[in-house]
């Protein structure tokens, strides 16, 4: 699009006009100004106009409105016999687009424009780096230096001198400060734009092993979700009942997961000043301080409870028949609230630990599927074959590559040191006991809580309901998955523990982000697809200004129509693409 350019001269003080465009020099690699049409001395033009900008700005007005009508036809002279220079690299990425509007809309520009002028003395724009390391975060996962290198593929970030890797350095110490911020930021404008619903808390943990040998502050050895030796780092995530992320903690590999979510439901509640939450979590976090903790402080849990693992009065209950309401050949359910007896932690005055049985009213709702039950069979099959397998050679194996067979062999354990197995006795074999035991409760869950379907609470948390909550939990998990196999957060790049904690929260927003262009796109595609379709908005330098699109799809027509984006024309202009990025920043 030509625009009036005034081209003010310091030494004579004078004002020239002309009209001008702008187009992408293919050769220098960098944008260029062509002068269409002088206009003359701003000084000698007021003797002739009464206003010769407004003048000259409509004569520029008429010329574009003139050339929209012509190039709607545009003829592209090509050279069959051009020859691409050498490490020629034209292709750009336009998905990120989406990544960019959200980014802006969820207010992170300026949050971090801001804090940057106010906390640091940094020079570069740390809300652009930021920017970068998202896009390239859920585009192209890799190290810093790797999204520093390849940015150029961006048309925010085609300039290197914009900023430099030290610089980027340099901003994640500083976001390692400001990570319970930016979550509020976030919960914040999450609430404003889409609303949220703070009752129900989904939370779990996992963890993210380093390739290292040596332990600092806050890699440290821990139990892996990957069965790994080598020292983690930990995450305890909660989430909405949309699968939105709201919050997160990162601590030491060596850390008890179960002491912390009380601390995470209690912050949210402070932080967002939201009524009774209920917490949904996995058997890890049913433990006495938990549950008494939660129920005290007048907040809600639903919690799987193991039944193998439970007393003798509960398995009695589990099995037996009385009470049970089938539904349909293949499922049953019951229910009841009991009074138990749990052990808590309290201090004394002087701050000393010390335990006491206390007493809770809880409810219990177990149900039986044959679905559950065939999948049981089928995952215990697997390890009474490692079992086998370990009794006729047990020098093949050690306790790290037992994987719970172990369970089922009598007369052997395992060096506490090493991790071999020895056989106690010269009769090793398998334990039809502790398998029989097993068996009786395949099929069979139970879920514990002390939201109670009574009072205010009458008809809206029956059994069903409750069990459906908790099966909420699946979205936490597949958000675990997206995190370590979508956008890749590990391995992780860097070694201090600012940038380890600056990597996970761009993560986070990563995360965040993701799941909104689900939401957008009414979760119709996962993120997978969305994250392949965005890489795949991509176009190539034809002449000049003009840009080649060659992909679309329904999954492209989707986000257009959620993000109000034209993801339809098979070419578009730099000066089009600049426009088109420029407003969904606004």
């Amino acid at each position: 699009m030509a625009y009036l350019k005034k081209s003010h001269n310091k030494k004579t003080g004078r004002t020239y006009l002309n009209m001008a465009d702008g187009y992408w020099d293919k050769e220098k690699g960098h944008s260029r100004t062509v002068t269409l049409k002088k206009f003359g001395y701003l000084d000698e033009l007021e003797k002739i106009y009464d206003d010769p900008l407004a003048h000259f700005k409509g004569v520029v007005d008429e010329y574009n409105a003139i050339k929209r009508n012509e190039e709607s036809e545009h003829i592209i002279t090509i050279d069959l016999n051009e020859e691409l220079e050498p490490n020629t690299s034209d292709r750009k990425n336009y998905g990120y687009i989406v990544i960019v509007k959200l980014f802006h809309e969820l207010g992170l520009d300026r949050f971090l424009t801001n804090r940057r002028v106010r906390n640091t003395k940094i020079e570069c724009n740390t809300s652009t780096v930021m920017k970068m390391l998202v896009v390239s975060r859920i585009l192209k996962p890799g190290s810093k230096k790797a999204a520093y290198e390849g940015m150029g593929r961006y048309f925010d970030f085609e300039k290197k001198d914009i900023f430099s890797l030290d610089d980027v350095y340099r901003s994640l110490s500083h976001f390692a400060t400001l990570d319970k911020d930016i979550q509020t930021q976030l919960h914040k404008r999450i609430s404003e734009k889409y609303g949220r619903n703070m009752d129900l808390i989904y939370y779990d943990v996992t963890n993210y092993y380093f390739e290292i040998d040596e332990e600092d502050k806050i890699r440290r050895k821990g139990v892996s979700k990957e069965n790994r030796k080598s020292p983690i780092v930990q995450m305890g995530l909660a989430m909405d009942s949309e699968g939105i992320p709201i919050s997160y903690d990162i601590f030491p590999g060596n850390e008890s997961e179960k002491l912390r979510l009380r601390p995470m439901v209690f912050e949210l509640r402070s932080k967002f000043n939201s009524g009774r939450i209920i917490a949904i979590a996995d058997a890890a976090q049913n433990t006495g301080n938990n549950v008494y903790y939660l129920d005290q402080g007048k907040q809600g849990y639903i919690f799987s409870q193991s039944i193998r693992g439970g007393s003798k009065e509960l398995k009695d209950y589990v099995t037996d028949e009385a009470e049970y309401v089938w539904y349909g050949d293949e499922y049953k359910k019951k229910s009841r609230i009991v009074r138990r007896d749990i052990k808590v932690d309290f201090k004394d005055k002087n701050g000393r630990e010390y335990k006491k049985t206390v007493q809770i009213d809880q409810r219990q709702i177990v149900f039986y599927s044959q679905k559950y039950a065939v999948r049981a069979k089928a995952k215990r099959e697997t390890t009474l074959k490692k079992a086998t397998a370990i009794i006729n050679n047990p020098a093949a194996y050690t306790r790290e590559t037992s994987h719970g067979a172990l369970r089922y062999i009598k007369n052997i354990i395992s060096d506490s040191k090493t991790g071999e197995l020895i056989e106690t006795h010269d009769n090793v074999y398998l334990d039809l006991d502790v398998l029989a035991e097993d068996e009786k409760y395949d099929g069979y869950y139970m879920i514990v809580s002390n939201v109670f379907d009574e009072g205010e609470n009458k008809g809206y948390y029956d059994d069903f309901k409750i069990i459906d909550l908790y099966r909420g939990l699946w979205k936490i998990e597949e958000t675990f998955k997206v995190s370590k196999s979508d956008i890749k957060s590990r391995p992780v790049f860097v070694s201090r523990e600012d940038r380890i904690k600056a990597h996970f929260l761009t993560c986070f927003i990563s995360l965040v982000i993701l799941r909104l262009i689900q939401k957008a796109t009414d979760y119709k595609h996962t993120v997978e697809v969305l994250v392949e379709t965005m890489n795949n908005i991509s176009c190539s330098l034809e002449e000049q200004n003009y840009y080649h699109f060659d992909y679309r799809d329904e999954v492209t027509d989707d986000l257009g129509t959620a993000f109000d984006i034209d993801f339809k024309k098979r070419r578009l202009t730099r000066k089009d693409i600049k426009a088109n990025i420029g407003k969904v920043k606004k």
